[in-house]
């Protein structure tokens, strides 16, 4: 696609501000929309903003993980500094947000669909419409209500949270819109009628997503406001499914990312390598607002301009509790992945809602009988690696671990040092009582001695809500 390059807009309507809309969606991987290369799922409206947009090919998350990932996009902190590093905990610290960054600057600002961020963080917000009645099964009933009722005497800011595509598959009018027959089942999972209409229902929830942004554009449209207003496509975790959900490879911490602002930016693609703890000061940078000094990421807005300057040399994830114990660090250039696995010695099946899956149903089966591929059976594997390294261009699915490799020790040596550093001056720790396994790893059910009971937190004990370092440049 060719690259057209804009100016840094003039400022002009609404006291010379931007509007502002993310639309994050719930459970879905980079390369599951059409626009990323999946030709079986139906993303009119993400494509066309795409088209019309930037597309991000190297955007990472800081886990793959719900309420830690959207913590940590929305403070643009890591999961370990803001004190909610596990699934289900919630910041003790009212850290400055996207929201309430923009609500002193003047803004209106709203929430529709999924929450999942605890107390404090609803303090940015004037209006939240998180109860799961009116947001309706996919979450997005109140997203195009939101924008009715805003003031319209104010720039605006929504994040608009999706329930898709989060297991179970629920009441949706495009149930069937996919046919199983047609999907192309990745090569990590087995290729078989379950598996196949598993696909199928989460690519129907994926187009209930786009069906909503396509009602939001439209209103836009109505309101006078779509050519001033900067959209932001993406997702908080891979999709649920055995080694995509919570793993931090890329089919689990890789996400799509998609800025669109008509005529103010560049349009087509960028290799850039950025983090989601970025996106909350580039868009206070692009509104002008004042950025805290809590931020952990840098400002990209050079990006949206130039989309080919480079910009992260090293992007930062990490995996804790998620119904099942766990403490993996990861450090990504564009080139390299490199994963530290404090916990070898345990399976890493993925979270409880993939594990009750006909997907991971269809793996188990064909494990018994045995036949798996390596890519398939990674999620029964232990003891695991304690290191992994995979060259991302050469080996899309992460399989091929290189660290006995001698020809990239010297790439393993660096990563591990930059990872190391990155852990040291974050407060990141390795606590012997982790959480424990709330769930068996062989089919999601409750374990009911563990059920509930927490252990320590990563960077509790260290005061890592206290530092706000910021790395990887």
């Amino acid at each position: 696609m060719g690259m057209v390059f804009a100016q840094v807009p003039k400022k002009s309507g609404q006291g010379g501000m931007p509007n502002v809309i993310v639309f994050i969606a719930d459970d879905i991987s980079w390369n599951d929309f059409g626009c990323y290369g999946n030709p079986f799922v139906e993303t009119p409206h993400i494509d066309s903003l795409a088209a019309h947009g930037l597309r991000f090919n190297n955007a990472v998350l800081t886990t793959s993980s719900c309420s830690p990932s959207r913590i940590s996009i929305l403070t643009g902190r890591y999961p370990h500094n803001t004190g909610a590093a596990e699934l289900h905990t919630e910041p003790k610290v009212a850290f400055g947000s996207i929201a309430s960054e923009l609500k002193k600057k003047g803004y209106y600002t709203g929430q529709a669909g999924k929450w999942h961020m605890g107390t404090l963080l609803r303090q940015g917000f004037d209006k939240i419409h998180d109860s799961r009645a009116e947001n309706g099964d996919g979450g997005e009933e109140m997203w195009v209500p939101s924008i009715l009722e805003r003031d319209r005497g104010k720039p605006f800011f929504f994040w608009f949270a999706a329930y898709d595509a989060h297991r179970p598959w629920g009441v949706n009018r495009f149930s069937g819109t996919h046919r199983p027959e047609d999907v192309v089942v990745p090569p990590t999972l087995v290729d078989d009628g379950p598996t196949r209409g598993d696909l199928a229902k989460y690519y129907d929830e994926i187009k209930r997503f786009d069906t909503h942004i396509g009602k939001v554009i439209t209103t836009l449209k109505k309101e006078g406001v779509y050519e001033n207003t900067l959209l932001v496509v993406m997702a908080d975790n891979g999709r649920p499914f055995p080694r995509d959900k919570t793993r931090l490879y890329d089919s689990g911490i890789r996400t799509p990312f998609i800025v669109h602002w008509p005529g103010r930016m560049a349009t087509g693609t960028s290799q850039s390598l950025i983090s989601s703890v970025d996106l909350a000061p580039t868009i206070l940078d692009v509104c002008d607002a004042a950025i805290p000094e809590s931020f952990q990421g840098r400002s990209f807005k050079e990006l949206l301009f130039r989309p080919h300057t480079n910009f992260r040399r090293y992007a930062f994830a990490e995996h804790n509790w998620h119904d099942h114990e766990a403490h993996e660090r990861m450090v990504r250039t564009t080139d390299f992945v490199y994963i530290l696995n404090s916990r070898p010695e345990l399976p890493n099946q993925g979270p409880a809602d993939a594990l009750d899956s006909p997907a991971f149903k269809s793996l188990q089966a064909k494990n018994d009988k045995g036949g798996l591929t390596k890519a398939q059976y990674d999620v029964f594997l232990a003891p695991r690696p304690k290191e992994e390294l995979f060259y991302i261009k050469g080996d899309v699915l992460q399989v091929q671990n290189l660290i006995g490799n001698e020809e990239f020790g010297q790439v393993r040596g660096k990563l591990r040092k930059v990872l190391a550093d990155w852990m040291r001056e974050t407060r990141d720790n390795i606590p012997d009582g982790l959480t424990k396994d709330w769930y068996t790893r062989d089919g999601g059910k409750k374990i009911d001695g563990n059920f509930q009971i927490r252990g320590e937190m990563p960077g509790a004990s260290t005061g890592a809500e206290k530092v706000n370092v910021i790395s990887g440049f």
